[in-house]
């Protein structure tokens, strides 16, 4: 998606050391609303009319563009929770690594919004090692819900995730791919 690509050219910062991204004054810590309007736009085009009944994504950053997806699709949208809510009675369980704060955290989904009925679509903001998607695909083989499709705002093509999900079968679209941050902290990005 090109306005994507162009606004993490333009906006976003690169650390060749640790592969950091930062893209924080839009789409992290800041969000841009019209832009992650076209995104969730975007990703209505890319998984229309598979049988999707509903939305997943897990804690933070994906909410945004989920819920507008949410919105755009008539579907319901749920979130996976990086700790266990005493609101929740049964839920599904697994663990999440994330790369931002470089620690390990339990997620859950309330049983009662994943179920062997649901045809789910993961919206994330990065796709970098596949972690979250890890957990994702750990959550829906528990329930038995079918992953229809992932979609992710800006994937580390240098990194392992699409590898993993391609490994899983797991159909994927990222909006914008970060290919490599160059030595003097530039980005590569399609």
């Amino acid at each position: 998606m090109e306005e994507l690509r162009q606004r993490i050219l333009k906006d976003g910062m690169a650390k060749k050391e640790g592969n950091i991204i930062r893209v924080s004054s839009f789409l992290n810590h800041q969000l841009d609303p019209e832009l992650m309007m076209h995104c969730a736009q975007e990703f209505a085009r890319l998984f229309a009319n598979q049988g999707i009944n509903k939305i997943v994504t897990i804690e933070a950053s994906g909410i945004a563009p989920a819920i507008l997806l949410g919105y755009i699709m008539h579907l319901p949208v749920v979130f996976v929770k990086k700790s266990i809510p005493k609101t929740v009675d049964k839920s599904w369980e697994s663990w999440v690594w994330s790369f931002t704060r470089g620690d390990q955290k339990t997620v859950c989904i309330d049983r009662e919004f994943l179920t062997d009925k649901d045809r789910i679509l993961f919206i994330d903001d990065f796709l970098a090692d596949g972690h979250a998607s890890g957990s994702i695909i750990h959550l829906c083989r528990q329930s038995g819900a079918q992953i229809v499709g992932m979609g992710f705002l800006v994937e580390k093509g240098f990194a392992k995730g699409g590898q993993f999900l391609r490994k899983h079968g797991i159909p994927y679209h990222a909006l914008a791919t970060i290919k490599q941050i160059n030595d003097d902290n530039t980005m590569e990005v399609e």
